[in-house]
């Protein structure tokens, strides 16, 4: 299938445009960014990665009734998806405090959870995307009521399927980013993509960390990083 015009160019992916109005493609591309872009660098494969990763949890996902966008994989770095209007909503789960939480909060590092933290923020680089709460994203018409609670219950679906299959990895799932869409009909779907770009995921036994926080603290090669989480998939 051939590229058509290129309707959106991100910090990790683009999205060209097909002849049926309701479907897309997008391109991973091998960016990594962190800190709402102020760090960035490229790096060969990564988008392969990403895709190959994302593509076999999207694929568990859909197996286990949760609704995607994705229609099919085009190539090693291109899916065939149904075109949705993006909910302007990082969604957010945590399962163990790290990262922002601990910076916002004082809160100790790696203190797991009794029950997850379910969180969004509105996705705008302006404003560096802050923390919202669902008065403020309904005020802001960036979603209905009806429609932050399918979200909400959705994602902690979703949150506990990740647990289990990150488990069965012997790696941890430690908090993850997802957005949703809406098609023209209505029907509201997981988007965008989920891999360690958008994950954190600490070794079992070790807590090394598997995931974009080995480039954004500089502590690992990133490429070798997610190779390693890809093995760990493949072997299962």
């Amino acid at each position: 299938m051939e590229l058509g015009k290129l309707l959106y160019d991100g910090k990790a992916k683009q999205i060209y445009e097909t002849e049926n109005e309701n479907e897309i493609i997008m391109h991973y591309k091998d960016d990594a960014t962190a800190g709402n872009g102020v760090k960035h660098d490229q790096f060969a494969g990564k988008g392969i990665l990403n895709h190959t990763i994302s593509g076999i949890i999207f694929d568990m996902l859909e197996e286990a009734g949760i609704k995607t966008h994705l229609i099919k994989k085009l190539s090693d770095t291109d899916d065939l998806v149904k075109k949705v209007e993006i909910f302007p909503l990082e969604v957010i789960v945590r399962n163990i405090t790290t990262g922002s939480f601990c910076r916002r909060t004082g809160c100790q590092e790696g203190l797991v959870l009794e029950e997850p933290i379910f969180e969004i923020s509105y996705k705008n680089d302006e404003y560096g995307d802050p923390l919202i709460n669902e008065d403020h994203a309904v005020a802001m018409s960036l979603c209905t009521r009806e429609e932050y609670a399918k979200i909400k219950a959705s994602t902690l679906k979703i949150n506990e399927l990740l647990k289990e299959f990150f488990l069965s990895l012997n790696l941890k799932l430690v908090d993850f980013k997802i957005e949703f869409g809406k098609t023209a009909d209505g029907e509201i779907l997981l988007a965008d993509e989920i891999s360690p770009d958008s994950c954190r995921l600490w070794d079992v036994n070790t807590n090394k960390k598997y995931d974009k926080d080995v480039f954004r603290q500089d502590i690992g090669d990133l490429i070798e990083t997610y190779k390693a989480v890809l093995a760990r998939m493949e072997n299962k």
